[in-house]
């Protein structure tokens, strides 16, 4: 707006990871691969009881909806295969997704080397900052670069410099890690039974915990929905996601569609994307109690909750054979075959 022949300042990169059973990861350990053959980065690290592994870097176009290419996927397998002597499967593929990162052209740069991972923060004319790039776990080291831009900008006079470095998340404030246990004794996850009865069921450790990592303190607001609501059952098996946290979230974390609960407040589409697609259902049924919706809007975000779903790729919803673009194939989980594979990948770290 402030000058139609500007140059572009982003180079957007398509990332792609995928998401493997717990077994490939021991817990509290995680592998990278600084250069492969081909000189890029692989890792594998334990994420949310699972593990994850990547990455991809390439240009792209920029879409809405995104979606991981089956040679991609077979590339980040083929590249954690070299360093384990276990087969990494195809089949093992519980999520796979493809996002895309905002990475910085800095406009004042000469080559084509200013593109950085890093974000950028400029004054191209009097008064107007501009920050671009950066990521979503930088967000507060971004928004206090471009305010101390600003105050240079405006040669304004602050008080005092920024606290945001100790300013504490929500739910922080008197959080320790020890906080669970008050969960898994103090509290029940009521929930009701598919003939309509309401059972308690026990606060479990796994429960516990979760909610604890989630919300901090406030996994007691948690808690006492799935107990006094009756929403205490969990929302996809194997997984420690409550029904009382949709509700929270509703009317706590601004959640306003189906997307939003199983993508951004809880990360369940991208750890399980057939567990996702189970979930569907009551999580669309609590929002819908939550915000009123009438059946041609639960229709509606179950329509946009199954395109979304739709591009991530697991083994089931994939189309692939033989790592190729071939035809489509079902094949279902199967966990066979997997004894040894912790003693073998521990056996490969570079410690």
């Amino acid at each position: 707006m402030a000058n139609k022949d500007a140059q572009s300042m982003i180079c957007p990169s398509s990332g792609v990871h995928i998401v493997l059973p717990d077994y490939y990861s021991p817990e509290g350990m995680g592998l990278i691969v600084p250069k492969t053959k081909d000189g890029r980065v692989v890792f594998m690290l334990p994420w949310l009881g699972r593990t994850v592994a990547g990455t991809t870097d390439s240009n792209t176009s920029i879409t809405p909806l995104p979606e991981p290419h089956e040679d991609e996927i077979q590339f980040i397998l083929d590249a954690i295969c070299d360093y384990l002597n276990v087969k990494v499967r195809r089949t093992d593929v519980l999520s796979a997704w493809s996002g895309i990162r905002p990475l910085a052209v800095d406009p004042k740069a000469k080559n084509t080397e200013s593109i950085s991972r890093d974000h950028v923060v400029t004054e191209d004319y009097p008064g107007l900052v501009t920050i671009t790039g950066g990521k979503w776990t930088t967000y507060r080291s971004m928004a206090e670069d471009a305010v101390d831009e600003a105050i240079k900008s405006g040669k304004l006079s602050p008080i005092n410099e920024s606290i945001t470095s100790n300013l504490r998340l929500i739910g922080g404030d008197g959080w320790e890690p020890s906080f669970f246990t008050v969960l898994a004794q103090q509290y029940v996850r009521m929930k009701k039974s598919y003939g309509g009865k309401v059972v308690p069921g026990v606060m479990d450790t796994a429960a516990a915990k979760h909610l604890s990592h989630a919300y901090g303190r406030r996994a007691e607001w948690v808690a006492t929905i799935a107990q006094t609501e009756n929403l205490g059952k969990r929302l996809a098996h194997g997984y420690p996601y409550l029904e009382a946290e949709v509700a929270y979230c509703a009317r706590n974390e601004y959640c306003e569609s189906a997307v939003d609960f199983i993508a951004r407040r809880s990360r369940l589409a991208f750890l399980d994307t057939d567990a996702a697609g189970r979930a569907l259902p009551r999580v669309i049924e609590i929002l819908a109690a939550e915000h009123k919706w009438d059946k041609s809007r639960q229709a509606q975000e179950m329509q946009k909750a199954k395109e979304f779903l739709e591009t991530f790729k697991s083994s089931k919803n994939a189309q692939f054979h033989d790592g190729k673009h071939k035809k489509h194939t079902h094949i279902s989980f199967d966990s066979s075959g997997s004894n040894g594979i912790i003693e073998s990948y521990a056996e490969t770290l570079p410690i």
